[in-house]
């Protein structure tokens, strides 16, 4: 386990008082709301961070190839798998 390292946080009297408010009504301590909602905040980020890139990934291999499927053909693939059949995606296409 890594070592754990502090770090400061400045929150107006108000954003206290929620915080303080919201661990009293979970058991929890002001110190485990805020911990909590930083890694979540920070892995909800990391994820639109991945999406972003992996749109850019692929609008750039677009450009380059030309390959794509339609949005037709990506709704019925999705449909198949969404009925719980194994379907293969569709071939993309120029």
């Amino acid at each position: 386990m890594s070592p754990l390292s502090g770090t400061s946080v400045k929150l107006d009297s108000k954003m206290k008082q929620r915080v303080q408010r919201l661990a009293a009504s979970r058991r929890r301590s002001p110190h485990w709301v805020l911990r909590e909602a930083v890694e979540q905040y920070v892995e909800r980020e990391e994820k639109r961070e991945q999406f972003l890139q992996d749109a850019l990934t692929a609008w750039s291999h677009y450009q380059a190839t030309g390959l794509h499927i339609t949005a037709g053909e990506a709704d019925k693939w999705l449909a198949k798998l969404e009925a719980g059949k194994d379907a293969p995606p569709p071939t993309c296409h120029d």
